[in-house]
Formats: structure tokens, sequence, C-alpha cells
């Protein structure tokens, strides 16, 4: 198994993940080659929690269209994880 830092790589900040952190719904930015099962693990390993659900979703990355030549090209795309916690766990990602 790989270390929890390398398969998650950042939180997704949104107002859409913020309503979503206040039911225990926390999107983090994955590896694309990990799995459910490595993300919980991860989850679980670096944040001290118990996860009850994991969604994942590949996003495509957007075409872009250069003005000055027109040359069309791509966005990277990304994957993203839904981690549902225990009810009454946190994970405190914005304490200073």
């Amino acid at each position: 198994m790989r270390d929890a830092m390398s398969i998650l790589i950042r939180p997704v900040v949104s107002e859409k993940t913020y309503d979503l952190m206040e039911r225990g719904t926390y999107v983090f930015e994955i590896d694309s080659r990990a799995t459910k099962v490595d993300v919980r693990n991860a989850v679980e390993q670096a944040f001290n929690v118990k996860v009850v659900n994991v969604n994942t979703l590949n996003r495509q990355g957007k075409s872009t269209r250069n003005a000055r030549t027109g040359v069309v090209g791509r966005r990277p795309g990304s994957k993203r994880a839904f981690v549902t916690l225990r009810a009454g766990d946190t994970i405190n990602l914005f304490e200073n």
C-alpha cells in the first residue's frame, strides 16, 4: 500500500464542498490510479477517522484554444473522491 499523501493530492475547496462538509462528506483530489479501497485506507490513516463510503469521479479536462494561433489543446483531467465519514467523525482541514 502506498502512503496516504501520495494518494490524497489536495482537498477540494468550493461552496459545494463546504456544504457537504457540514453533512460529513469530504472531497479530495486523488491520484488517477487510486482505487476506492486505497482512498479509504489513506483517509483513515491520515486523519484517524472511520470511512463509511467512498465515491470516485473522473473529470475530463476542458478543451482550450489559443486566441492568437487557433491551436486547440486540452487542460489536464483529474480524479476526485467523495468520502463520507461515520457520524460524529470530522476532519479539521482548515485549522490554524
